[in-house]
C-alpha cells in the first residue's frame, strides 16, 4: 500500500488550519483517510476562545477515534458524534450559536475488505480511481451553486448562507449537519486508490484549469503530492495580484493532499 500525506500552510506567519491523517488499524484489514480544511476567521472573531487550529485538532482527533474504532457506525454518525464531542470541548466557556464559532470542512474515507465508504461536506475534494483508470470525483457542491452576490462580504454570508437551507454547511457546532454531507458506498475491489485534497490543492484545477480532476490525480500519482502543491505555489505567485484567476480571496491558502493506492 502506498500513502503520501502533504499539508502546507499559505503563509509561513501564520499556523496551518487543515487537518490530514491517514490510519491503518492493527487488523490490517482496513484504513481511513481524514482531511479537514479549517474556516479562517474574520477579523471581528468568532465568539470563541480557541483558534480554528484548535479546532480542526479536537475535531480531527476525534474523528481519527471513531473512525477507526466504531464501524458499527455510519460515517454520518461518526461525523455527528465527532462534532458533539468537539462542541462540548468548549461550549462552557465559548460563545458557539456565532455564525463563525470554528468550522471546517470534512472529507472521510474508510475502507474494509469488501468497500468504500466516503463523506464529503462543503469545499474539500474526494478522487477515486477505479482498477481501469475511471476517475469519479466526490463533491459537495452547494457554494459553487450560489450567485455571487451571497458570498459578497462575510457578513452577507454568516447572515444568509452559511449553515443555513439553500445555502452551504460546514462542520460546526450543531451535530445534525452530518446529515447534510454527501455520502456514499461502493465496492471495494472498484477502488485501486484514492485522494482527498482542501481547496488549497485543488485550485490546480478549480481555479487555475491547468486540467480535470484525472489530470489532477495523475500528477499525484506520477510526481507524488509535494508536486502538485509546488505546481500550485508557483500558479499562485504567477497570479500574485489575482486578477486572472478570480474567486481566490487570499494569493495562498493552506494545502492538503492525502493519496492513498489500496
Amino acid at each position: 500500500m502506498r500513502t503520501e500525506v502533504i499539508s502546507e500552510p499559505g503563509a509561513r506567519d501564520r499556523p496551518n488550519e487543515d487537518f490530514a491523517g491517514v490510519c491503518l488499524p492493527a487488523s490490517g484489514q482496513g484504513g481511513c483517510v481524514i482531511v479537514l480544511d479549517g474556516v479562517t476567521p474574520p477579523r471581528d472573531g468568532t465568539g470563541c476562545l480557541h483558534s480554528v487550529p484548535w479546532f480542526t485538532a479536537r475535531l480531527g482527533g476525534a474523528l481519527t477515534e471513531l473512525t477507526v474504532s466504531r464501524g458499527d457506525l455510519t460515517l454520518r454518525e461518526v461525523l455527528e458524534q465527532a462534532i458533539r464531542r468537539t462542541a462540548a470541548a468548549h461550549a462552557d466557556s465559548c460563545d458557539l450559536s456565532h455564525p463563525r464559532t470554528p468550522q471546517a470542512t470534512v472529507v472521510l474515507a474508510r475502507w474494509s475488505e469488501d468497500a468504500v465508504e466516503y463523506l464529503v461536506l462543503s469545499d474539500s475534494v474526494l478522487l477515486l480511481r477505479s482498477p481501469g483508470g475511471a476517475l469519479t470525483p466526490v463533491l459537495d457542491d452547494r457554494l459553487d451553486r450560489l450567485p455571487r452576490s451571497a458570498l459578497a462580504s462575510d457578513a452577507i454570508a454568516d447572515a444568509t448562507v452559511r449553515n443555513k437551507e439553500g445555502g452551504f454547511f460546514t462542520a460546526a457546532a450543531d451535530p445534525s449537519v452530518a446529515a447534510r454531507a454527501v455520502t456514499g458506498t461502493v465496492p471495494r475491489s472498484e477502488v485501486a486508490a484514492l485522494a482527498a485534497l482542501t481547496d488549497g490543492a485543488t485550485r490546480w484545477t478549480e481555479k487555475f484549469r491547468e486540467g480535470d480532476w484525472t489530470a489532477l490525480l495523475d500528477v499525484v500519482r506520477k510526481e507524488g503530492a509535494r508536486a502538485l502543491v509546488d505546481q500550485v505555489r508557483g500558479l499562485e505567485a504567477a497570479d500574485r495580484e489575482e486578477r486572472m484567476f478570480l474567486g481566490r480571496s487570499k494569493t495562498h491558502d493552506d494545502a492538503t493532499v492525502v493519496y492513498v493506492e489500496l
